[in-house]
């Protein structure tokens, strides 16, 4: 009798574990499935399989990785928000430094890319704070220099990645579109002097035509008080001449913005179609 309920323990036990193993290579398969559609750039198809992976397998051995795929199938489609939210999945069910780092990389570099920079700068510091991350410097400090990149401030971007190599492309790149910016409070200034804040723009002509307008309505409005025609003065003083005067300072600023805009767009797109290491 204790022999048949013995030998009955074992069959059931062979049984359920034969029933486990069937189940984890049909998983296997499911995520393996899986994998090949994002392989094969159908991201959409790619986050269908990985769901229903994660919904039935119920051990957990694919919740970092098929929550990650996931999170990278919605960032190519542009689903920021929908990424972070997996990513962020992710990290709570990494088993290692590594996959956790890994992780939060990918969040900050979603917050580059939709300029949330300062929550970018905040993670990052958290990385740049936390021990356990000390022999990742170099990659934290290449991060935090993209994320300057997109904050419009080449200067503390080239100093970043000049943290990890004095001479890295990209901190030599970043000082070139430095070089190349407007100073738009110094354009404003210089136009005290009509026309002073677009010859530092480069808008030569527009400085000229500034200058003469100017002068053709201050000349008229200091000779009306000379000549006593207090009304003159006024009227040609406030509707002609201060209105070009400031229309002069407004359009000076407003060349250094556009064209710090045109210098900013054009160097993104370099890195974009040029640029060959890691981008965002």
């Amino acid at each position: 009798m204790i022999s048949v309920i013995k030998q009955s323990f074992i069959a059931a036990f062979l049984l359920l574990s034969a029933q486990k193993l069937f189940a984890q290579n049909v998983f296997e398969q499911q995520f393996n499935f899986a994998k090949n559609l994002f392989d094969e750039e159908k991201y959409f198809d790619a986050v269908t399989e990985f769901k229903r992976l994660l919904f039935f397998d119920s051990s957990g051995v694919y919740d970092y990785d098929a929550n990650f795929k996931i999170g990278l199938s919605y960032k190519v489609g542009a689903y920021f928000s929908d990424a972070v939210h997996y990513f962020t999945i992710a990290e709570l069910r990494s088993k290692t430094f590594d996959e956790l780092f890994k992780s939060r990389i990918e969040i900050i570099k979603i917050n580059i890319l939709r300029r949330t920079t300062v929550r970018a700068f905040e993670l990052l510091d958290s990385l740049q704070n936390d021990s356990r991350f000390e022999n990742k410097t170099d990659e934290i400090n290449y991060w935090r220099g993209w994320t300057f990149i997109f904050s419009d401030d080449w200067e503390k971007a080239s100093q970043s990645f000049s943290k990890i190599k004095t001479d890295h492309q990209l901190a030599t790149f970043c000082d070139s579109i430095a070089e190349d910016l407007y100073n738009p409070t110094l354009a404003k200034t210089l136009s005290i002097i009509p026309g002073a804040g677009q010859f530092y723009t480069g808008e030569y002509l527009n400085g000229l035509i500034s200058i003469g307008w100017n002068v053709l309505w201050g000349y008229l409005t200091i000779n009306a008080f000379i000549e006593d025609r207090i009304f003159d003065g006024f009227a040609v003083g406030t509707l002609l001449w201060w209105r070009f005067y400031s229309g002069n300072i407004q359009n000076a600023e407003k060349f250094a913005v556009d064209k710090n805009l045109e210098t900013t767009n054009t160097a993104l797109s370099h890195l974009q179609n040029n640029f060959s290491g890691i981008k965002p």
